[in-house]
């Protein structure tokens, strides 16, 4: 099934994939009715099977099993309007503290405390481990991120950018 071509947001994508939501976050914060656009492909403003099956699609990931887009869709109780996809968002949000749990993961690399990771160590792992970075997502990241004299990355305030925005780009 194809959908009516890509997500309308993408121009504004500073990384091609969802490889790293936050990368995505901390460039920009598209207002969820964005987000909920980018879903529903056939722009019937219901969110189907069909629509899920090309978002992923779109992502690279075509056999997504029919069990996990129907357990997805089910979480709705009834068709997913844009009311319905806005509550679900937020029941997903709710509890959670996106800050600490960025920190956290930074804080493994951080073994003394300092609130710094080291730019050229942080970039190998981006490079090689799980969902890989190409070089040019790498630098398009590094752009964005604050860093210190020595070239460390302050994760601190990167957390901050990631999850309230740039306030530069308001």
């Amino acid at each position: 099934v194809s959908g009516p071509g890509p997500c309308p947001c993408s121009s504004h994508h500073p990384l091609p994939s969802l490889r790293s939501r936050a990368a995505h976050t901390w460039r920009l914060r598209p207002p969820t009715s964005q987000a909920f656009s980018c879903i529903d492909q056939n722009r019937d403003g219901i969110i189907c099977k069909s629509d899920l099956r090309e978002t992923y699609s779109q992502l690279g990931k075509v056999s997504v099993p029919e069990e996990e887009l129907d357990a997805m869709l089910q979480e709705g109780k009834g068709p997913i309007n844009f009311t319905v996809f806005l509550t679900l968002f937020g029941e997903k949000l709710n509890g959670t503290d996106p800050e600490e749990a960025i920190l956290s993961a930074f804080r493994m690399f951080d073994p003394s405390g300092k609130g710094v990771v080291n730019k050229d160590e942080f970039k190998q792992l981006l490079l090689t481990q799980a969902d890989k970075f190409s070089p040019a997502e790498v630098e398009q990241m590094f752009a964005l991120t604050p860093m210190d004299l020595a070239g460390n990355i302050d994760y601190k305030s990167l957390c901050y950018i990631i999850t309230h925005g740039d306030e530069k780009e308001e």
